[in-house]
């Protein structure tokens, strides 16, 4: 029998782990040489849109309570207040968490859905991986470099109403996991996030446009059978174009996805299964 780790020994030892990991990010960010952008807000608008997205808010997911999506919503609009209107400059870092901060109680937040290592579950702020999915899908759509990321490793849900391509979401948990890039161009960039409509909106601004423009495309996408299991197949690329002349200079493979299925098989669309021999 494989000897267990501190953190699964009792909640009480899960806590102390937790509460270690954030004391170790702390101690990190006070001591690293990143320079995090501290919530340079403005009510200015950066003239150039780098790319816009919505998502919906509040989605039918299979065998989860409908009220900790609602909850979520309340959870979302918390954090648009922290994050909207942000500004990053040249050389800054944006950190998820060092921005919106503690989801907890207090704060108004309300118990989401929380992802972890040991399936779904519910926790104060949960549905927050919505938001962060969104920043990340603008800056993958821009010139800005990815410096910390978490991709969920499963796939626990059914498409209803997916509009990106699979695989491009990233997880959080305050504060040890978090979500950051960096700004490596020579210009301010601004994040800009409201809801409206039923949906999380998102806008990623600039001062001026970047001579590129970028496509995220998923290809070979099917469910592929292994023994008893299904797994989720894609691969996901960026294309960058020259935004003079209009014609791809560059492809670039993102994500080569093999994820399990971990929702009810026969939600699987049948003409999407490729069997395996």
């Amino acid at each position: 029998m494989a000897r267990k780790l501190f953190c699964e020994i009792s909640p009480t030892c899960y806590k102390i782990s937790v509460y270690k990991e954030i004391l170790k990010r702390n101690l990190k960010d006070v001591l690293g040489k990143e320079k995090i952008a501290r919530n340079a807000k403005s009510t200015c608008e950066l003239e150039n849109i780098v790319k816009s997205h919505s998502s919906v808010l509040v989605r039918k997911l299979y065998g989860v309570d409908i009220t900790l999506q609602e909850n979520k919503v309340t959870n979302i609009q918390l954090a648009c207040n922290k994050i909207n209107g942000i500004v990053i400059a040249p050389g800054e870092t944006f950190s998820f968490w060092n921005t919106v901060g503690r989801t907890s109680k207090k704060h108004g937040y309300k118990p989401g859905l929380v992802i972890s290592s040991k399936g779904l579950s519910s926790g104060y702020g949960g549905g927050l991986c919505q938001m962060a999915n969104m920043i990340h899908y603008l800056v993958l759509n821009s010139p800005l470099t990815v410096t910390e990321l978490h991709h969920h490793s499963d796939a626990l849900f059914p498409d209803e109403r997916r509009r990106v391509p699979f695989g491009t979401g990233t997880s959080v948990c305050y504060n040890y996991i978090d979500y950051r890039f960096k700004n490596t161009t020579d210009q301010n960039v601004q994040i800009l996030v409201w809801c409206e409509n039923g949906e999380l909106c998102g806008e990623l601004r600039s001062e001026k446009p970047y001579p590129y423009r970028y496509k995220l495309v998923e290809e070979n996408h099917h469910f592929r059978k292994e023994g008893e299991q299904y797994y989720r197949v894609s691969q996901v690329y960026r294309i960058v174009i020259d935004r003079d002349s209009n014609t791809e200079v560059d492809k670039e493979l993102l994500l080569d996805n093999h994820s399990l299925v971990m929702y009810d098989h026969a939600l699987i669309p049948k003409e999407q299964i490729l069997e395996v021999e």
